[in-house]
């Protein structure tokens, strides 16, 4: 990854309604998630969705399929894992067995799922 895609999807997810629709892309795997259950979880207007998906998608971090009627986002993993490798790539100065608990990534906390 370059050092302007980088900037690009960091840049992306610095919006806190962004990175919130990004994580539930990413929670939601491969099979992604229809643009009108997104609105309607996060109660959020077409409008605002639709531009905050579009930023998304020109950072690379999502893609969109049409499946009949209904458009399904899903997040781009290969560059999610690119971006995660361009951030760490260097760490510790290449030498892992020094700070391997600093460099690895924890394992989120179980969210509690909304009604």
């Amino acid at each position: 990854m370059e050092i302007e895609h980088a900037v690009g999807a960091l840049g992306a997810l610095a919006h806190p309604g962004r990175l919130t629709i990004y994580r539930m892309l990413v929670e939601a795997g491969p099979g992604g998630l229809t643009v009108g259950w997104i609105s309607k979880k996060l109660k959020m207007p077409g409008a605002t969705l639709s531009f905050h998906l579009s930023q998304l998608k020109h950072a690379g971090l999502a893609k969109a399929r049409r499946n009949g009627r209904e458009i399904i986002q899903i997040a781009d993993f290969a560059q999610m894992n690119a971006l995660v490798s361009y951030l760490t790539e260097n760490c510790c100065g290449g030498n892992l067995a020094v700070c391997a608990p600093v460099c690895a990534p924890r394992k989120a906390k179980p969210r509690k799922k909304s009604a």
